[in-house]
């Protein structure tokens, strides 16, 4: 049986103080989404089918090129982390799984699937870090790791990821994430050609460990930590990686690593299009790779994204099953409290998507009436489906409102109290 970290039967007192108002407004939604032929609770069932793995650095508090400062009961370790991530799909049902970063989240295998499992969770994909130093590793990747021009280097960077596979194993996982901070901050500092061929060659030590029913994901990065030239800088860099190392190759997109104003949805369409959409770190940006909340700044941009998702479903796309992550970073607020409000708005955009009418804007897009197209998306945009996403929590026995309801449990302090404090600030992104 599941271990709760918050009792259930609060979950429930809070839910009984909703119900009322919220069957209520979930059958005014659906009156009015009859009127557009739309069967509300084929919509809720699809959205409750639909979940987002969180990120096990997510609910830890982040920090900026220039400080950190620490909150209340933050996780000792990856086993505190997964007791947060518990808690966090007790009141969604939307996160079942959880991303590990290793060497950050490394433990004896058998340990955290135990834990894992007695908490009702499982594990997504795996994230290696080579963009830092470990304490124990014997070269530095200061210049660079995959790419660098040490050749001791790139291989302990091959074998760090090659590690991660092997834990990814013994979890249950089925796909690794690569990002790397290799790239350079002045003119005529790294050969760029060069470079990228060392880096080619060491994914592709990789990709030959992968097991037959794993993924690779190559993730892209416009800048930082690299300033000048970074080398897996954008989308089309992406996608020659995935194509050039074969089927099990896919690009990842994260929505904070693209120039400001650049058409993301338009780039989803592109790699569905050739194949090698592989998943997402859901966030958001004002200026860069904020790692801001999901929907915090640009929520129609997040709808666009799944209309996306939503259109290639709908066209029935062979063999598209994307994977959906959160990466975020949250400094000020609750990370608990971000995470769920992060995994709701995703939903939120996913539930928006299904409320587009296919046909009529197939047929606006067809007679070239843009503003008809526009409008089309706009209505479903529109659309308050609030209501949909509480029922869907509700009949999953999660919270109608998760974040009141966490509130009244108090938790925060619950762990505070056993979670030695970290006193004053610390530099750097942690």
């Amino acid at each position: 049986m599941t271990e709760l970290r918050i009792a259930a039967d609060l979950v429930d007192r809070e839910n009984e103080k909703r119900a009322k108002a919220h069957e209520a407004d979930y059958a005014a939604l659906g009156d009015h989404l009859s009127r557009r032929n739309i069967d509300i609770d084929a919509i809720t069932a699809k959205v409750a089918a639909f979940h987002v793995a969180v990120p096990s650095w997510g609910v830890g508090t982040g920090g900026t090129r220039f400080a950190r400062f620490p909150g209340l009961g933050e996780p000792r370790g990856i086993f505190d982390k997964l007791d947060d991530c518990a808690v966090i799909n007790q009141l969604t049902a939307a996160t079942p799984s959880v991303s590990l970063h290793i060497p950050w989240d490394k433990e004896e295998p058998a340990r955290l699937k135990a834990h894992a499992d007695a908490l009702g969770l499982g594990f997504d994909a795996m994230n290696s870090n080579t963009f830092s130093d470990a304490a124990d590793q014997q070269h530095s990747y200061k210049y660079g790791s995959l790419s660098h021009t040490d050749a001791a280097t790139r291989q302990q960077a091959v074998d760090h990821n090659i590690e991660c596979i092997e834990i990814g194993k013994a979890l249950g996982s089925k796909a690794l994430t690569v990002w790397i901070g290799d790239g350079s901050n002045f003119p005529g500092q790294s050969n760029f050609t060069k470079s990228f061929e060392r880096y080619l060659a060491g994914m592709a030590d990789i990709y030959k460990a992968l097991p037959d029913d794993w993924r690779l994901f190559s993730e892209h990065k416009m800048y930082e930590p690299a300033f000048y030239s970074t080398v897996v800088q954008d989308w089309g860099t992406n996608y020659l990686i995935a194509n050039t190392l074969g089927e099990k190759a896919f690009c990842l997109v994260d929505l904070g690593h693209h120039a400001p104003n650049t058409n993301i949805e338009m780039i989803v369409a592109r790699l569905i299009q050739f194949g090698k959409l592989g998943g997402f770190h859901f966030n958001d940006s004002k200026y860069g790779d904020d790692d801001l909340d999901a929907g915090a700044i640009e929520p129609y941009r997040l709808f666009l994204v799944f209309n996306e998702l939503v259109d290639a479903e709908h066209r029935g796309v062979k063999q598209f099953h994307p994977a959906h992550m959160i990466d975020q970073s949250h400094n000020v607020t609750d990370p608990i409290e971000s995470l769920i409000s992060s995994a709701n708005e995703i939903r939120r955009a996913y539930a928006q998507a299904l409320l587009v009418d296919r046909p009529a804007l197939e047929n606006f897009q067809q007679e070239n009436d843009a503003l008809m197209a526009s409008d089309t998306l706009k209505r479903a945009y529109r659309t308050d489906v609030e209501a949909i996403l509480a029922q869907a929590r509700k009949k999953a026995g999660a919270a109608i409102d998760p974040i009141a309801t966490y509130r009244a449990s108090g938790y925060r302090n619950q762990v505070a109290a056993k979670r030695p404090s970290q006193r004053g600030g610390s530099s750097g992104i942690v």
